[in-house]
């Protein structure tokens, strides 16, 4: 499976990347999904704190301890569970990152972490405080690189031009256009890459939609809507291929997308993606095929 740099660092993900929420609470099947992958070729792992309370760093972690030098794991930090483990809330200080860095080194069973990522964030945050300590765990040696997950360009902003992240997750799709506005090319003009989430949308872009009813719209785009676009899609594009290889394709055309992080709870999820990835990249005239059928669209919020 190709690699692509990530942003300015020497960490070189695989096209894709596993995000790692959906394997589930057994330990079996998320072992055998992580194996999988591995099979596949992938490299780049992506977990977070909090996902199943910690219980999903664990699997992620115990599974790749064999291949630990040979795999990239991605993890994030923001999200404070309660006491009770029944919600969460919000707390990028200085203090609880520094903690929880720890507990997620000794659930992942590593001495350090290739990229850690702030869960979110908000323009209001202590953004200054927050570099700051990211820094200080790259001295400490406790971190090899940090980004941001964040789809607010205000707050995207705010990273690009005071600190050294050298990625953001953010979900990008051929239904969710809105970064190609003004976040993707500042992205690139900074050397800085994407690791897109959602490529999908939710399920609506794979064979299993094609022919279906869609009960419910997307963001912008009504049931109408998606129930006249998805059959475009496949049918202009080419019938042989899959709608989920067009997806995932679209997403690699952009030249600031270093990796396409898709969620599986099965095997043969993990396998339809990777043949997926492998597929033909799209051409100049399919891309503006896709703009034509699809919507372009803007942040309304976080300006």
């Amino acid at each position: 499976m190709k690699k692509r740099q990530l942003g300015n660092s020497d960490l070189y993900v695989t096209e894709l990347g596993l995000g790692c929420m959906s394997i589930g609470t057994d330990e079996l099947t998320a072992r055998l999904i992580i194996e999988a992958a591995l099979f596949e070729g992938v490299n780049y792992f992506d977990t977070a704190d909090l996902y199943d309370a910690g219980k999903n760093e664990t699997f992620v972690g115990s599974t790749l301890k064999k291949v630990r030098d040979k795999v990239i794991i991605a993890t994030k930090v923001g999200n404070r569970w309660n006491k009770n483990k029944d919600s969460w809330s919000w707390d990028p200080s200085k203090k609880y990152i520094k903690e929880e860095v720890k507990n997620s080194l000794k659930r992942l069973g590593t001495d350090y972490i290739d990229l850690y990522q702030l869960h979110g964030g908000t323009i209001e945050d202590p953004i200054d405080e927050i570099i700051d300590t990211f820094e200080e765990l790259k001295v400490e040696g406790l971190i090899r690189y940090y980004g941001i997950s964040s789809i607010r360009p205000n707050v995207i902003r705010e990273y690009v031009a005071k600190s050294k992240i050298v990625s953001v997750m953010m979900q990008y799709s051929i239904l969710d256009r809105r970064p190609e506005e003004d976040t993707l090319p500042m992205l690139h003009d900074h050397g800085i890459s994407v690791v897109t989430r959602g490529p999908l949308a939710k399920g609506l872009l794979s064979e299993k939609m094609i022919g279906k009813s869609s009960q419910k719209g997307y963001l912008d785009y009504s049931c109408d809507e998606l129930n006249t676009i998805l059959p475009m899609l496949k049918e202009k594009m080419a019938p042989a291929r899959s709608l989920t290889e067009i997806a995932l394709q679209y997403n690699l055309a952009n030249p600031t997308v270093a990796s396409v992080v898709t969620g599986a709870s099965s095997v043969e999820q993990i396998q339809a993606n990777a043949n997926a990835i492998d597929g033909r990249g799209l051409t100049k005239e399919e891309i503006l095929l896709i703009k034509e059928i699809s919507k372009g669209q803007v942040y309304n919020e976080h300006r």
